[in-house]
């Protein structure tokens, strides 16, 4: 990859970044007023036929995007991701978009801690002091001694820790499956799941929210159309930390829209959180590059 693609990456992923903030920001207004499970279900219906619409469009069609060897993995990725956006909806409703994403920032941290005994990947003492200082920049966001501790703020960690969990296990299907294969499974299983548990909880829509819906699945399409295009022209290690952007423009978004309050142990433990991951993805990078 030249400077000039991997420049282009880093305007795609902070352009990203920012539909994906305003994706939560709508997510958090529909599920404030109705079921976050028929939310996450109708923007599954738009991300599946997403999926369906690329992989129609790629060589060997809906059959070569399905193929795996590993559906049980495949299978399984597709629901973890499914309900850990559920569970992230929900942080959005009981605290915020900016207590959220300041806990959320914690999951490239989560990844380093978790890919030796995942992936088999080792971390060196630098990472794992990385991920230490985040693990103090997480108690100063939850102050779980100063009498103040919100037990809700584990909604955003455990919803952290799946999405982590999910981008390990990607890593780990790509080994055998392309990412073409891995996206449809992913869009196409989390639909079916959605359904199921979703269904159920149908509630009836008033024509504004409705239009508010239809610019959520839009988002959600738009966001990772850009992110598939942002990997296209630049290197992972170039764009990751970039994607910390969505931390400034959820916030902002809960801050303008939502009336969120920030404090100052937010502010700093976020701080002390996304330096700590930009740390340990620079020393994945170094390590991956004295591998090659």
């Amino acid at each position: 990859m030249t400077e000039q693609s991997n420049r282009q990456g880093i305007y795609l992923m902070i352009l990203t970044t920012f539909v994906f903030a305003a994706q939560d920001g709508i997510s958090r207004h529909l599920a404030e007023n109705y079921n976050t499970l028929m939310v996450v279900m109708i923007r599954y219906w738009f991300f599946a036929a997403f999926v369906i619409a690329i992989a129609v469009r790629k060589a060997g069609g809906l059959k070569a995007a399905a193929a795996t060897k590993q559906p049980l993995l495949q299978a399984f990725r597709g629901v973890l991701l499914a309900a850990e956006i559920c569970v992230a909806v929900q942080a959005f409703v009981y605290l915020g978009l900016v207590e959220s994403h300041a806990i959320f920032a914690s999951y490239p941290l989560l990844v380093a801690a978790l890919a030796g005994p995942i992936l088999g990947e080792k971390a060196g003492w630098r990472r794992w002091l990385a991920i230490f200082v985040g693990f103090v920049g997480m108690l100063i966001i939850l102050q779980p001694g100063a009498g103040v501790f919100n037990p809700l703020a584990i909604i955003p960690l455990v919803s952290s820790l799946m999405f982590a969990l999910y981008g390990l296990l990607t890593r780990y299907a790509a080994r055998l499956d392309t990412t073409a294969t891995s996206f449809f499974w992913t869009g196409t299983v989390g639909a079916a799941v959605m359904t199921v548990v979703g269904l159920p909880n149908w509630e009836t829509m008033t024509p504004p929210d409705w239009i508010w819906m239809l610019a959520l699945c839009m988002t959600g399409a738009t966001g990772h159309w850009l992110l598939i295009k942002c990997y296209e022209v630049a290197e992972a290690s170039a764009v990751q930390p970039f994607a910390y952007f969505q931390l400034v423009f959820a916030s902002a978004i809960g801050i303008l829209l939502f009336g969120e309050e920030v404090k100052a142990n937010l502010v700093l433990g976020a701080a002390i959180i996304v330096l700590a991951g930009i740390f340990a993805l620079w020393r994945a990078h170094v390590a991956a590059q004295r591998g090659r």
